[in-house]
């Protein structure tokens, strides 16, 4: 005779195991993507920059659209002033030593008196120049790359703080992913195991 009763309730309990482990194994995958995610952040906004010796700032307004709306993640490099041309983009600071800057395109290239240049620059969505050229040492350095949106991270992780901040989320995200996915890989063990001493005991 078959026990059907105690048979059907481990079939009930052999499925809702295997919903357990679907849902933690797409628990574990979205942790996982959400580390690459975190990680390439971390090596574009801190990485780059500090290994190159670039910088990065976040474009605030729309004087660059539709290149680099605000929210832009804008990486530059240190660069001989000499070798900008007419066309490049580049990082430069509002008054000389000042730690305000912003980022225009160069429109025109002219010479003061000592021969050093001057940058005539000019944002892609203004109809006017900036008001004033810009000195060679005004210029922190050409844009290297630009990532949409990842600026406004780049602001909130401002400071020492955030060499070890990123750190931290990869590694608890990393740790959440490890352990979901050994916790699946139990329930799917205990699952076969159960329905394997079920297939023994009904006859």
């Amino acid at each position: 005779m078959t026990d059907t009763l105690p048979a059907t309730r481990r079939a009930v309990r052999h499925r809702s195991g295997e919903r357990v482990s679907v849902v933690r194994m797409i628990a574990a995958g979205l942790s996982w993507a959400l580390l690459v995610i975190v990680a390439l952040i971390a090596i574009v906004v801190i990485a780059v920059p500090a290994v190159t010796g670039s910088r990065a700032y976040t474009v605030l307004t729309g004087s660059m659209v539709p290149l680099y709306p605000p929210g832009t993640l804008v990486v530059v490099r240190p660069v001989d002033p000499s070798t900008l041309r007419t066309g490049d983009v580049v990082t430069y600071q509002l008054e000389s030593g000042k730690p305000a800057v912003v980022t225009h395109r160069i429109v025109g290239i002219g010479a003061s008196g000592d021969g050093a240049p001057l940058f005539l620059t000019r944002g892609d969505a203004n109809n006017i120049d900036d008001a004033k050229p810009v000195l060679a040492a005004q210029v922190v350095g050409k844009l290297w790359y630009a990532v949409p949106y990842i600026g406004w991270i780049n602001n909130i992780l401002v400071g020492d703080w955030r060499m070890w901040v990123i750190p931290i989320v990869v590694g608890a995200l990393l740790l959440y992913g490890v352990v979901t996915l050994i916790s699946a890989h139990r329930d799917r063990r205990r699952a076969r195991a159960a329905a394997d001493r079920g297939t023994r005991r009904v006859h």
